[in-house]
């Protein structure tokens, strides 16, 4: 538990760099044997990209690192529970563990199909979950100001 929430801070402060871009503050990581080796946020604007989510950059930036396709010796801490576009992403790498904050009650996998997973992928959802969602509701209460 200590340990996710030291890597989910991790996630929150990617979610920060998001935020100060203008770009919906979600943030990930890609944990390996306690390191992290791939960071992500949101893109989706700059890049013009509607695909430029922070756990895909998060995945590729990991699989560079590890110098193939397949994370299954890896966790991902993402700030919010991912997208299906995400999870499928994520089921392909063969993520073998996601631990997310916030649950996405309009768009989150868990809501379409939790087989989006790669089967021996374990999931956990809740870890600083207060601070991810304020982070998110922050966001688009300052949007709709």
């Amino acid at each position: 538990m200590e340990q996710d929430e030291k890597f989910m801070r991790e996630a929150l402060s990617e979610a920060q760099a998001a935020r100060a871009d203008g770009e919906i503050p979600i943030g990930a990581v890609v944990v390996w044997k306690g390191r992290i080796i791939g960071r992500g946020h949101n893109q989706t604007e700059r890049l013009h990209d509607t695909t430029a989510h922070a756990e895909m950059i998060a995945i590729t930036a990991a699989t560079e690192a590890m110098g193939g396709k397949y994370l299954s010796e890896c966790t991902l801490y993402v700030t919010v529970e991912p997208c299906p576009m995400c999870a499928g992403a994520l089921a392909w790498s063969q993520m073998g563990r996601i631990v997310y904050g916030a649950p996405d009650q309009r768009r989150g996998y868990s809501l379409f199909s939790p087989s989006l997973l790669h089967p021996r992928t374990e999931a956990v959802g809740g870890i600083l979950q207060e601070e991810c969602a304020a982070l998110m509701l922050d966001f688009f209460r300052e949007k709709r100001g």
